[in-house]
């Protein structure tokens, strides 16, 4: 059952009152401050612009801890060579519009809709949402986007034009965040792709327990815009 919210509200039902599929809410106001409310306690929209506005609690939670990363032997010579080049911050929009024309297996559609983008180009202003580009001779060929609350950083979406440049610029956004005392990236559900990087799954009670805590971190909120480096 998912609980009516009205356009005016501004706040949202305890995350741990949703399904047990993750659904919460449907309706309220998409809007930054709705968006930064809804992601502090870990829901997030998932719907399309064709659809109500849907608000999800996916539980148990697929994380990533930071100092479980993963990097295969096969990806060594990619991080420690020069073929590929990173950024973050540099290229927001373009990130946002490869990641909602990427096609996904059996998923129709996106939702990544035009409203839901301008709420996040909004953030990328004020120093929220947050992506990372991968380059290759000078072209966008990866990335990915996210939102950056406190200590935990909710990803979004990822793609790659080329083999493995999605992996190679999560791999460097993870370090680049525990180097600077992020706790958690929050995956939100699981895939092959993120377990094989270390992404775990963790019970509701203990992802509601962190985000509790999450609360009163400041946020690292601006852009980073920085050039990557790529030996490890």
């Amino acid at each position: 059952m998912a609980y009516f919210l009205p356009t005016e509200v501004d706040f949202f039902p305890h995350p741990l009152l949703a399904d047990e599929d993750g659904l919460l809410a449907m309706g309220a106001r998409l809007s930054s401050d709705t968006l930064l409310l809804a992601y502090q306690f870990g829901i997030f929209p998932w719907t399309t612009a064709e659809q109500p506005l849907y608000w999800y609690y996916t539980h148990p939670r697929c994380v990533l801890m930071p100092d479980k990363l993963k990097i295969s032997r096969s990806m060594r010579p990619l991080l420690n060579g020069n073929r590929f080049t990173w950024t973050i911050d540099t290229a927001f929009r373009e990130v946002m519009h490869h990641c909602k024309h990427t096609s996904r297996s059996g998923q129709e559609g996106t939702w990544i809709f035009e409203e839901l983008q301008e709420v996040f180009y909004d953030l990328h202003e004020q120093g929220y949402a947050h992506s990372v580009e991968v380059w290759e001779d000078g072209k966008l060929i990866g990335g990915l986007y996210g939102l950056a609350l406190g200590r935990i950083f909710f990803g979004e979406s990822m793609f790659a034009k080329v083999s493995n440049a999605s992996k190679f610029g999560f791999i460097q956004l993870v370090r680049w965040l525990k180097e600077r005392g992020f706790w958690m990236i929050d995956c939100q559900q699981e895939t092959k792709h993120l377990v094989s990087l270390g992404a775990e799954m963790i019970s509701s009670a203990s992802f509601y327990g962190t985000l509790k805590k999450n609360i009163f971190q400041p946020s690292f909120q601006r852009k980073w815009t920085v050039e990557g480096t790529t030996s490890i």
